[in-house]
């Protein structure tokens, strides 16, 4: 039967066989679990996971304000399911139900592929300041 070799333990200093690595230093069982190690960085913010609660609440409301799809295109399925933010997701525009049309999932999905022709519709608005 093979063996692992034992190897100096960065945390106790001692021969040990060898559970896990940080970086260049190795550590046996023992003080593995008792380092600290580096916290990882959140996929969101806390102003931009407050913003998205706050987001989902409104998002609800407005649904349940407008439940047939405002935009009525060829393709629609007459009942509003999601939300599409005219003017983009950006800054104060995501929070701004004034900016907001709910739309079926057919509707959403034809104007997000054609942004020229759902500007030219009112489904959309310009991001820039002109």
């Amino acid at each position: 039967m093979i063996q692992a070799k034992l190897k100096k333990c960065a945390g106790c200093s001692q021969l040990k066989h060898i559970w896990k690595s940080e970086k260049k230093d190795k550590y046996c069982k023992e003080c593995w679990y008792t380092i600290e190690k580096p916290k990882s960085i959140s996929p969101v913010s806390k102003k931009r996971q407050v913003e998205m609660d706050e987001y989902s609440k409104r998002r609800l409301a407005f649904l349940a304000l407008h439940t047939s799809c405002q935009a009525k295109l060829v393709s629609c399925t007459g009942k509003a399911t999601d939300v599409h933010h005219k003017a983009g997701r950006v800054g104060d525009d995501y929070l701004n139900m004034n900016k907001w049309l709910a739309v079926c999932r057919s509707c959403h999905g034809w104007i997000e592929i054609n942004p020229v022709e759902a500007k030219e519709l009112g489904f959309s608005e310009s991001r820039l300041n002109d």
